[in-house]
């Protein structure tokens, strides 16, 4: 198969890494969890309390954050310099302020250059929030998943609970990922936007494997 680039945009809980991750191990390509890496970034911020604002320390701080994501029992996972820091970035306290953090000019723009770099040379899948017109603007193939706040908040609640995680109610989870919806989609960086050339799905009434059997044949269709 030739090198294809796949991009998945979509605001948060709308299933763009699942649906990602399956199909990076269908079609034998590499997968890329941008979200993982601002989340990365979001948790070391906030364990070395260094402030959103303090952009020169961030900078030179990013600079030497080394990310690797490896596949163990089939699940992938994030290190950070070694470190496995999977279950650590999906915190409650990461998830309320990684919006802010994403939308720091020197956080995005570091952290889309490593994403660049990885692309360059290989097959890749992307999903975040500004794959198809900022990170990858040139993707063979683009894609915007989106879904109800409702049913977003329901999958991130299961979520939550399947990892033990049960410190917020499912109203609460909606309300932080309307918050979360405005908050990226007006940001002067890089917001959330569906690229003019992206397919729109929405998958509130579909299932997982729906979305993944849509996006397959349509890149099928293509290759």
């Amino acid at each position: 198969m030739e090198k294809i680039a796949i991009a998945i945009d979509g605001p948060a809980s709308s299933g763009k890494s699942t649906v990602a991750k399956e199909i990076a191990q269908r079609l034998n390509i590499t997968y890329i969890d941008t979200g993982a890496m601002y989340r990365a970034v979001t948790y070391l911020l906030m364990k070395e309390q260094i402030a959103f604002d303090q952009l020169e320390k961030i900078e030179e701080f990013i600079k030497h954050i080394d990310f690797d994501f490896k596949y163990i029992n089939q699940e992938l996972h994030l290190f950070i310099n070694g470190e496995d820091l999977t279950k650590e970035i999906r915190s409650v306290e990461v998830t309320q302020n990684v919006s802010e953090v994403s939308a720091i000019s020197v956080v995005r723009d570091l952290l889309v250059e490593k994403q660049q770099a990885i692309a360059s040379d290989q097959s890749v899948i992307m999903d975040g929030r500004d794959i198809g017109t900022v990170v990858l603007p040139n993707a063979q193939y683009k894609f915007f998943l989106t879904a109800s706040s409702k049913v977003r908040a329901e999958r991130r609640y299961k979520q939550n609970l399947e990892n033990n995680m049960t410190s917020q109610s499912l109203e609460e989870i909606e309300a932080d990922i309307i918050r979360r919806d405005q908050y990226d989609s007006t940001r002067a960086n890089s917001p959330l936007q569906k690229a003019d050339d992206a397919i729109l799905i929405d998958s509130s009434d579909l299932s997982t494997n729906d979305v993944i059997e849509f996006i397959i044949q349509n890149i099928d269709d293509n290759l």
